[in-house]
């Protein structure tokens, strides 16, 4: 893997996008050069884009109670929001002019918990995650519990083509359409899923286990072949070589304060306010990543605590997610 064994950036060197953002939780760039992020304040919810140019452009939900995680592009220049807003539930469709509907809120006829990532594939299949039926969703921040799931919606219909996931996160198609990839947050685990004819998956099959202080939240692919995954809580990016090893690209984290969160979890003590309560310096808990610019070597990490992105660029490049060349 010429220019990338050994690589790692120091949290000093990150580069800063965006102002006054509100919990960049997800981003997504295309090849225009923008940049598109999760939105969530007081003064509502919905997604900002960040142009080439830095001009930013919040695209605000009206008459409509968003809390936006995890979204997708549509083809139609659409997003397709995880809507984590104690008021909503399951996804939402917010339209540029600002106007918000639910996508889908119920699976054969129950009504859907908070959801938490959405991805559209080069197919036009939409991926929805759930990462737990139970409410508040912190009761599954337990390592025992794996009652995660994940809608598959096309021309058939909304269902569930896999469920038994240890805190549902991130799921994306990888580049060659042939596989599901996902992140298991508490399971500790990425995994994937062969996807067959009609959407149908195949049997899991773990992609990489992770140890102490790792909590896969967000995913990307490179062009090497590589698997680009962010941790929260210890503030950590990950690449999975195509032979498994992992690498660690930029770190930041208190050991004690980690190792005292460990011990949390693994108690099945862990709740939002134990999460929050890790000490920040430069990154504030990054939960995502994205590869933009014209070479797609700029790597940007959406974040939770934050109000601004972190950038670096990478000797590989990322490779073409499903709404890159999207143009409206």
């Amino acid at each position: 893997m010429a220019g990338i064994d050994g690589f790692h950036i120091a949290p000093d060197d990150l580069g800063f996008v965006g102002k006054a953002l509100k919990r960049p939780e997800c981003v997504l760039c295309t090849s225009s050069g923008d940049i598109y992020v999760s939105r969530w304040g007081e003064d509502g919810g919905g997604v900002t884009r960040i142009a080439a140019d830095g001009a930013q452009q919040d695209i605000v939900g009206t008459g409509a109670p968003l809390g936006t995680n995890g979204f997708a592009i549509t083809p139609e220049g659409d997003f397709l929001i995880a809507n984590l807003h104690p008021d909503a539930s399951g996804a939402w469709r917010l339209r540029r002019d600002g106007s918000a509907e639910p996508y889908l809120t119920e699976i054969d006829g129950t009504p859907l918990p908070s959801a938490n990532f959405v991805g559209v594939d080069r197919q036009g299949r939409t991926w929805i995650t759930l990462s737990t039926w139970l409410r508040p969703r912190f009761l599954a921040y337990r390592p025992e519990i794996a009652d995660g799931f994940i809608i598959l919606v096309d021309e058939r219909g909304p269902r569930i083509v896999a469920d038994g996931i240890g805190y549902t996160n991130e799921a994306i198609v990888d580049p060659s359409g042939e596989w599901l990839y996902v992140n298991e947050t508490m399971g500790r685990r990425t995994i994937r899923f062969p996807i067959r004819e009609g959407g149908r998956l195949g049997l899991r099959e773990t992609v990489a286990e992770y140890g102490h202080g790792v909590y896969p939240d967000g995913l990307a692919f490179d062009e090497e072949g590589g698997v680009w995954m962010t941790s929260v809580l210890s503030n950590r990016l990950i690449r999975i070589a195509p032979d498994g090893s992992q690498s660690v690209v930029v770190e930041e984290n208190d050991p004690e304060e980690l190792a005292r969160i460990e011990e949390i979890y693994l108690a099945g003590d862990l709740d939002h306010a134990t999460m929050n309560s890790l000490p920040a310096g430069i990154m504030k808990s990054i939960s995502s990543l994205a590869f933009g610019g014209p070479d797609r070597r700029t790597v940007y990490l959406g974040n939770l605590k934050d109000d601004r992105l972190y950038s670096f660029r990478s000797p590989v490049a990322g490779a073409e997610p499903a709404h890159w060349n999207f143009t409206w």
